[in-house]
């Protein structure tokens, strides 16, 4: 079969294509031809060989979290699906062929593989650092960095959850982000005067990297009422850095009943090929995502 992967650590030119065994499923897990899969920040930061603080990675290493395809393997111990079925979810190597899944969910009716292969890991990180900075109904939720993937199921599980979220992007995507509910504002020069302006910030998010976990503690007040899942330095700030996944089967179920119910959409910004796998990362790396990028199988 076909997969992704990379012998050394590096930028987006370790990647290569290669012809490798396939994998199959072991107990408690399923094996999927997979029809497409997520590409997240998080599979271009593995690629350098940034540590964040989960396992370590043995090179040489595959490379994709999320995918969306058909189930062709139930391992032992596995109930309630079956080969054929449409799913999508969580597992690991899945910029290929065929990948296992550890955690998984049937696709909502209407959702095309393309699209549901963007949501697992994000919906997951959504509702994780949505729980630990502690926001609450009718407060207000500043988020950096809000048009991408893990910012657009924020800011509409916010508003689902009756919290107010004032977002910042880039010029181009401040339409989009209202769409979302959001009160938007541009990032750059005079920022945190714009964010004031809209009142009391009670938390906030740092989902882009880009050097403000200054000005988010500034704004909230405390450290404690902060989390980043892109600064490595966050830290050194006293905020928390939030990057092992918490529960994806239970985040995967949160997902099929918002989908379901019309309450979370993640557009596809842009569609790659498997060859495609260095230019998806180069795209994702310099950020001003509307959305989700994924790789088609």
């Amino acid at each position: 079969m076909r997969k992704v992967s990379f012998a050394e650590f590096g930028g987006p030119d370790v990647l290569q294509l290669v012809d490798a065994e396939e994998p199959h499923a072991g107990p408690g897990r399923i094996r999927i031809a997979v029809r497409a899969a997520g590409v997240n920040p998080v599979d271009w930061r593995v690629r350098e060989g940034q540590v964040l603080g989960a396992h370590p990675v043995e090179l040489p290493s595959g490379v994709g979290l999320d995918a969306a395809g058909v189930v062709d393997e139930v391992g032992e111990g596995v109930t309630g699906v079956e080969v054929g079925d449409r799913v999508f979810g969580e597992g690991a190597d899945t910029y290929a062929d065929f990948a296992v899944l550890g955690a998984w969910a049937r696709m909502p009716e209407g959702l095309t593989f393309e699209e549901a292969a963007g949501y697992p890991s994000v919906v997951e990180t959504a509702l994780r650092v949505m729980r630990e900075v502690g926001v609450r109904p009718g407060q207000t939720l500043l988020v950096s960095g809000a048009s991408g993937g893990v910012g657009s199921a924020v800011l509409q599980i916010a508003r689902e959850r009756g919290v107010t979220v004032i977002g910042t992007a880039g010029a181009a995507n401040q339409e989009y982000l209202r769409d979302l509910g959001a009160v938007a504002t541009t990032y750059g020069e005079g920022w945190v005067e714009r964010v004031r302006r809209h009142g009391e910030v009670h938390a906030a998010l740092d989902l882009a990297g880009s050097g403000v976990i200054r000005e988010l503690v500034e704004l909230t007040g405390s450290p404690e009422r902060v989390v980043s899942i892109a600064d490595l330095g966050a830290p050194e700030f006293d905020v928390r850095f939030s990057g092992v996944a918490g529960s994806v089967p239970a985040a995967l179920a949160e997902a099929v009943d918002l989908i379901s119910r019309g309450k979370l959409h993640i557009p596809v910004e842009k569609s790659y090929s498997l060859a495609e796998a260095a230019s998806a990362h180069i795209d994702s790396q310099a950020g001003h995502t509307r959305g989700r990028r994924v790789l088609v199988i």
